[in-house]
């Protein structure tokens, strides 16, 4: 089924595998997932064909610097034919929420999905109501504008389990991108290759994948390690060591195998730590990236030699 899954995308996303295996296993990890790209490279594209993928429900919301919390969560109205109050329910009560240039929306607004996001529930005039599984965010923001927009704060950043981009195509992939949309999007045509029940499964299926005693130990070292390195002002927090042995779950079942490995910790790693830190003011100064910093960190952390816990993750 995860082949079908990645071959369906790809008939809309091409030329960016990485992206496409990425974003599967943000829907397997069950978090939410922050797209940091320049416009047109298929961010909203790729969003919109998970979902169809797995038959869920998809909304999406345009942000704004006008847009209000209730555009978001919803409203109670008043019905003048049956004389009572009734709640008109907003987009985030959806299977997949696609926010699109979420750092444009206001602080405030931005706010209104952090409850969603974190408990799965939404608050309309005191009263609260649940969302139904599956859930899933799928934020999209420009790095390249700044005018006009709000900037994620940390505690927001932190809900997303995974922040990515989606690259540019090779020149071959590009020129196939243009005869293939040359007379029709392939997202008109897409075609569902499961249920969001299944994806349920999948995600408890994950929840399962062995996770030997020395692995956690290397996950938190290395988390660990990011709140003392000399460039960091800021490191991750223990909600990122559980996001990270999540994603490397993930990439396990994705992978085939019913147990995690530190090469899936590693893999994981940029993806769900780059948003959970900051660098240091001198650091920036000197030209010195994340992604650096977390390469040096996973250099640095020494990696578990175990011998029987693929037997372990079997029992």
């Amino acid at each position: 089924m995860i082949k079908e899954l990645k071959t369906n995308l790809g008939k809309v996303i091409i030329g960016c595998p990485d992206a496409i295996d990425k974003i599967i296993v943000g829907a397997l990890s069950g978090g939410h997932i922050l797209l940091e790209d320049v416009p047109g490279t298929g961010k909203t594209t790729l969003a919109k064909a998970l979902a169809i993928s797995f038959s869920g429900n998809f909304k999406r919301i345009q942000f704004t610097p006008d847009l209000l919390p209730t555009d978001i969560t919803g409203v109670t109205v008043y019905d003048m034919k049956t004389e009572q109050f009734k709640v008109r329910f907003g987009p985030v009560f959806s299977n997949f929420l696609l926010a699109d240039e979420i750092n444009r929306g206001t602080p405030k607004t931005q706010s209104a999905l952090l409850e969603a996001m974190s408990e799965q529930k939404v608050t309309i005039d005191g009263v609260s109501y649940k969302i139904e599984d599956p859930f899933m965010v799928i934020a999209t923001e420009n790095p390249i504008e700044f005018e006009g927009t709000f900037p994620l704060p940390e505690a927001q950043l932190d809900r997303f389990i995974m922040k990515f981009s989606v690259g540019y195509p090779d020149r071959e992939m590009e020129k196939r991108i243009l005869l293939t949309k040359k007379e029709i999007f392939p997202i008109n045509s897409l075609k569902p290759v499961s249920d969001i029940n299944e994806l349920i499964r999948l995600r408890n299926d994950v929840k399962k994948v062995f996770v030997h005693p020395e692995i956690a130990g290397y996950i938190v070292d290395i988390v660990r390690a990011t709140r003392n390195h000399r460039e960091l002002y800021l490191g991750a927090s223990p909600r990122a060591s559980l996001f990270l042995m999540r994603v490397s779950q993930a990439w396990a079942f994705y992978s085939g195998r019913k147990f995690v490995l530190p090469d899936d910790v590693k893999k994981s790693v940029k993806d769900v730590l780059n948003h959970r830190i900051m660098l240091k003011a001198d650091a920036k100064l000197r030209g010195i990236k994340v992604d650096e910093v977390l390469d040096d960190i996973v250099k640095g952390v020494k990696v578990p030699v175990i011998d029987s816990y693929a037997e372990e993750g079997a029992e």
